[in-house]
Formats: C-alpha cells, structure tokens, sequence
C-alpha cells in the first residue's frame, strides 16, 4: 500500500482535539506545505478544532514560512507549547499567533526546547515526564511563571518535586496523536534522509512518540524514490514509523533560502567567501566577547552580538582554534547569520538536536556566548519577554537549557536601549544618551538566574559598549571600562541599580576601536598582541 498522499489528505488525518507535534526551527525544516493544509481545511470545513501543538524549537518565521501562523485560527488552535515563536523587528506586523496570545485566544507555553525535546523522549518510552534542574528560579519555574505566557495558559504543566533529598522540576510527558517532520527524501517505504537539511533537528524522537503511542507520522519531503536505492547509514529516520509521505519539491531549506548546499555539508566554503563583520560598535562588543575565548574551546552561541564572534576569530586568523555548537545540531564550521542562524557552513558533523541539548544541559561543553535584553541586581537575564514589544523576542528557546550547568557564559548587549553611539579616537563616544535602562531591579522575566549560577560557581561576564561586568556574590562588578566612557556619568548613573566598581578597574584595549585587526591570539588563552588593558 503506497504511503504517498496529498498535503490536503494528510491534512485530513488531523481530528479534533489532537495534540500534534511538529519539527522545524523557525525556517530550517519547517514541514510548511502540511501545516498550510490544515490551515486550508480548517478554513473550508471548520476542522480540525480544539488541538494542541508542540514546537521543540519554532514553526516558521516573518519572511515567507508561515508555520506555526498556518494554525493560528480561533477554533483551530486551542493550546500551543513551543521553544520559541516567530519573530522579527518591532517595526513589522505582529505574526497571528502573537496576536491569539495577546488577545489570550490560545494558552501558550514557551518550554526550554531542550525539556520539549526530552518530554517526547519520555512519552515515546512510555515513561511519566521529565525530572529536571534546567529551569530552576527563571521563568519555566511554576513559583514564577511556570513556562506560561498569557492568561490562558492556566493549566499547570510543570511543578516542583522533592526527589533523593533535592529539589527538582516536573513536566509530564504529553502524547502526541500526529507528529509532522521534514527531510530531503523518502523511499517507497518511508525511509528517510536529511542530505539537504541544514540539521536533523528531533524528527526521530518526534516520530517515535507519536509511533509508540499508536499515533501517525506525517513525512513531508522534496522527493521520493525508489525502494532499496537509499544507504542504511543515511537514513535518519526509519520506515517503520512513517505512516505518509508528503512531496513538497519547493520546499525552502532554511528562511529564504531555496537551496545551498554549504548548510547541509555537501561542499565546503573557502573562509575567505566569508565577510567580515562590518566595523561598528557591535563589532566592538564581538571582539571583547572573542577575547573571552581560549584555544581548544567548545563554545556555544547565540543569536544576536554574539552570532559575529566567529567572523572576528575568521578575521584575526583564529578559525579553528574553537569549535562552534549551536542548538539545532551542527558542531564546528562556520556558524551563519541574519536569517540563515541556527545553520552552520563547513560543519564537522550534524548532532540531532535533542542530543545536542543532552550536552549543554549537563554543561559538557565549556563556554556559551548569548545576548540579553535586561540584567537585575541578582545579574539575572531577560531575553525571553518585552511586554511592550511581544513579538521583537523569540522566546527563550534553547537558553534555558544551555545557561542551566554551563561552565562559563559571556552575555553581551547594549548597556542601555535608544543611545546614539559612534566610535571615535580609539574609543566610544555617546551623542546621544539612551532613555531605556537594561540593568535594572529587577528583570520582567528571569531566562537566566544569577542566583543558581552564584550559588553553582558559573563564571559570568556581561560585555557591552561601555563596560564589562563580572557577576560576585554581592552583585554586578564593573571591572572593565571603555575608552572615552565616563564611568560615573555614562555607566553608573545609567543602572537602576547600584553596581560595585573592581579596585584595579582596566581600560578596555583601544586596538578594539580602531577599523584595522585587532592582533587576536587565542593561544593559551585570548591576548592582543601579549597585551590586554
């Protein structure tokens, strides 16, 4: 019997009040043309109604993959659980779904993608939930938000349990009726491989909760061939769990890319066909983020400042000298930016994404370089929610998970929000002072919390424009200032908060400001040219 089927007859697989669960990042392997059916059949036929979603990571984006936008219908999507959401600048309409969050018709969750990745773990073995520490004292915590994001995410999906003399956090396992996952190609039986995709993300683990619990499995895929003609090594997902087929020939690889075949490892790029961070004050920031490094590093990172990290390392000559890991899967390479993030070019290999996060829940790797919208007295994070400005952030995704046990994180960001900065004479010089403070009392949601990291020993530095700051059981320590920066005017008096000033504050190196290199070492540890401060 073949397991060739239309979009729209997969579509009509879905029942009312299904949970379904969907593998994608963002663009990166959305299963765009079965989520735009069910869209399409809900809107002609009023069904299916009431279902839940689970998206470990994202469904879709702001430029051209809908996604998770497909569902977001009053009547169609009841109840939502995702790593993050759809995203993009203030300045463009809000996606549908934030705007069924803000008007609280949908309960939407943003669980760390990790536990959404281990929660499918644990319904495919038919075991009870996850016991976790990854998300103690931030916002997945039930003694704050409990993952919950409106009012309507009023049915409690975690809580906290006392287990072995230590406290732990709970989240049941939830079944899914139908997952939907993507690949390149499937054979006749429903064999998979993944040699166009930028990352193999959790199709499997997906699958498998969905198989076990006698549920469907919905492929979609660019191609299907014939039986026997697939290599047994190359086949990420087998057969016996794919119920239907989908082709989908025009499916995007990742946001706004047809096809290139760097991302998914079929060809190398020379480093040179890389560009170069342009010289500005991110550009700064990236390269006092870069001086944190060491040779030999694992080193995670994430979107934003921290993403132009390995193009400072590409330019100094230091390429290789640490191995890059990003949540989706890929180790090593070249990471990349704007809307091809969360892909990797010239990538030493491809982890499944839910194993990825199996390493940086546990803090196997050594150093994470991540963003923050907000820091508080505790030198807890936000950046995960803007009440002002819902959909400019993503969510949390896998930030919860990495930051829970990691050795050392670097966050970097704009000290405040609105300033107007340039570089001059080797240092900065703000025109124009900014009227949104970002290291205040306290943050609107906690992502991160320096408590846990205090009271763990994490090593945790917060990098800006204007100065660097280390995290010390009392508090936030400036311990670095930039050059041209006033440190009572322009960093002080521009927290909420009262910060400690270090006895042997430094000079950031003004080899840092200037539009040449900057003379980078990571060779036994960063230096300039022997020299720092």
């Amino acid at each position: 019997m073949s397991k060739l089927v239309s979009a729209a007859q997969a579509a009509s697989l879905i029942k009312d009040g299904m949970v379904v669960s969907v593998s994608s990042s963002s663009g990166l392997g959305c299963p765009d043309a079965v989520l735009a059916a069910i869209g399409e059949r809900f809107d002609a036929e009023g069904h299916p109604k009431g279902i839940t979603t689970l998206h470990p990571i994202a469904a879709g984006d702001m430029y051209g993959i809908k996604g998770i936008d497909h569902l977001a219908k009053p009547g169609l999507l009841k109840r939502t659980l995702c790593g993050s959401y759809p995203s993009g600048p203030s300045s463009s309409e809000p996606p549908l779904i934030w705007r069924m969050i803000g008007d609280n018709s949908v309960a939407a969750y943003n669980v760390p993608s990790g536990i959404l990745f281990d929660m499918h773990r644990e319904a495919a073995a038919k075991r009870p939930g996850v016991l976790t520490k990854v998300g103690l004292d931030t916002f997945a915590d039930p003694r704050h938000q409990g993952c919950a994001m409106n009012d309507a995410a009023s049915e409690p999906i975690v809580s906290v349990q006392q287990f072995d003399g230590e406290e732990w956090l709970y989240f049941r396992s939830i079944v899914p009726h139908v997952s939907i996952i993507r690949a390149t190609t499937a054979d006749e039986r429903g064999n998979l491989t993944y040699e166009h995709e930028g990352a193999y993300l959790g199709g499997l683990e997906q699958a498998l909760a969905a198989c076990n619990n006698g549920g469907i499995v919905i492929a979609q895929v660019k191609r299907v061939v014939e039986n026997g003609t697939l290599k047994p090594h190359d086949v990420r997902v087998p057969g016996v769990l794919v119920d239907h087929i989908v082709v989908a020939p025009d499916q995007l690889q990742t946001t706004l890319t047809p096809y290139d075949p760097a991302i998914s490892g079929e060809i190398f790029r020379p480093l040179s066909s890389f560009r170069n961070a342009e010289m500005n004050v991110q550009k700064v920031i990236a390269r006092r983020v870069a001086m944190e490094l060491a040779d030999g590093m694992a080193v995670n990172i994430g979107f934003g400042i921290s993403a132009n990290v390995p193009r400072i390392l590409l330019e100094e000559g230091q390429h290789g000298k640490v191995t890059w890991v990003i949540e989706q899967g890929a180790v090593g390479g070249v990471p990349l930016l704007d809307f091809k993030f969360g892909c990797s070019s010239n990538a030493d290999a491809f982890m499944p994404s839910p194993h990825q996060f199996i390493y940086f829940q546990a803090g196997g790797f050594d150093a994470s370089l991540l963003s923050f919208l907000q820091i508080d007295r505790h030198g807890s994070v936000n950046v995960s929610k803007l009440s002002a400005r819902p959909h400019v952030t993503a969510g949390a995704g896998g930030f919860v998970d990495i930051t829970a046990r990691a050795k050392k994180i670097v966050f970097s960001g704009f000290f405040n929000a609105g300033a107007k900065l340039s570089l001059a004479d080797g240092g900065i010089r703000i025109d124009h002072e900014g009227k949104v403070k970002k290291v205040v009392g306290e943050v609107e949601h906690i992502s991160f919390s320096g408590k846990r990291a205090v009271a763990q020993g994490q090593d945790i530095t917060y990098v800006t424009e204007r100065c660097v700051m280390k995290l010390t059981p009392d508090g936030l320590m400036v311990t670095e200032l930039a050059p041209g920066i006033d440190l009572e005017r322009d960093v002080l008096a521009q927290a909420e908060i009262p910060l400690g000033v270090a006895n042997d504050l430094k000079v950031t190196p003004d080899a840092l400001y200037r539009d040449r290199p900057i003379g980078l070492s990571l060779n036994g540890g960063a230096s300039l040219g022997g020299a720092h401060g």
